[in-house]
């Protein structure tokens, strides 16, 4: 059961806190003004989709915790969750494009570093974060042709 309880907490935090990131940072007028790449999808997709990412890394970090909450890939798993919570309020909130892509830049390598370290050691924790990594590379992509647009 407490081993249960641990993994609600792990979506609670995760989840959680992108929820709260998320609805502290919604895209404004500033965003709507900005030029977009012809395949920026529309807003109402990055809610359900980072939603389900968010319980995927959840899922991992649980995994990871419950196998070594000391290891350096617990302290990977803690660094990308930062970075990610980090990428809304530079971007959306500061409205600094530049900086922006510089944190989605080192999240991208926190992921992989992320899959390279689970990938043997427990590959369903390093598959969790494939959809992940797919996502957080689209918005890389994303965030770049922004920052060359405007």
């Amino acid at each position: 059961m407490r081993k249960y309880v641990s993994l609600l907490v792990f979506i609670a935090i995760t989840l959680g806190g992108g929820l709260i990131v998320g609805f502290a940072t919604l895209p404004g007028e500033w965003y709507a003004s900005l030029q977009k790449p012809s395949f920026n999808p529309p807003n109402w997709i990055f809610g359900p989709v980072w939603s389900i990412i968010y319980v995927l890394i959840a899922i991992a970090g649980w995994r990871t915790w419950n196998a070594n909450s000391e290891g350096i890939s617990m302290k990977v798993w803690i660094t990308q969750l930062v970075l990610n919570f980090l990428w809304s309020p530079v971007f959306f909130g500061a409205q600094q494009i530049g900086p922006a892509l510089v944190i989605i830049g080192a999240l991208l390598i926190a992921i992989v570093v992320f899959i390279m370290l689970r990938r043997k050691r427990d590959p369903v924790a390093a598959w969790l974060f494939a959809p992940y990594l797919l996502w957080a590379a689209f918005a890389a992509v994303l965030n770049l042709s922004i920052f060359v647009l405007n």
